[in-house]
């Protein structure tokens, strides 16, 4: 868990996802990433256990992986702490609210 999330990205992902499931769309809005780069590093969060997947049409929703959550909320609130990435943290978050809307991924 501690490798997966030893990287920003990694870690502003599930710092996104905590606030619930998000298509793959928003979370490269939010971060200012490329497509190729969300699916690699989401595809390494799912490795390691952190986040899961569905699909609906063509569109693919992540969300922290039930049973995760808590844990994953503790390690989160430590490690911003430590790391003091609250401020950016924030700032993907309010990205993310700004780009989703009722139909946004269609």
């Amino acid at each position: 868990m501690y490798r997966a999330l030893g990287d920003e990205t990694r870690l502003r992902m599930v710092a996104l996802l905590v606030h619930g499931e998000l298509c793959v769309c928003h979370i490269e809005k939010g971060l200012g990433i490329s497509q190729p780069n969300a699916s690699r590093q989401l595809g390494i969060l799912r490795s390691a256990g952190i986040v899961d997947y569905r699909r609906d049409g063509s569109w693919v929703y992540y969300f922290i992986k039930p049973g995760n959550h808590e844990m994953i909320e503790a390690q989160l609130e430590f490690l911003t702490k430590q790391f003091g990435a609250e401020r950016t943290l924030k700032a993907d978050h309010a990205r993310v609210r700004k780009s989703c809307g009722p139909d946004a991924c269609k």
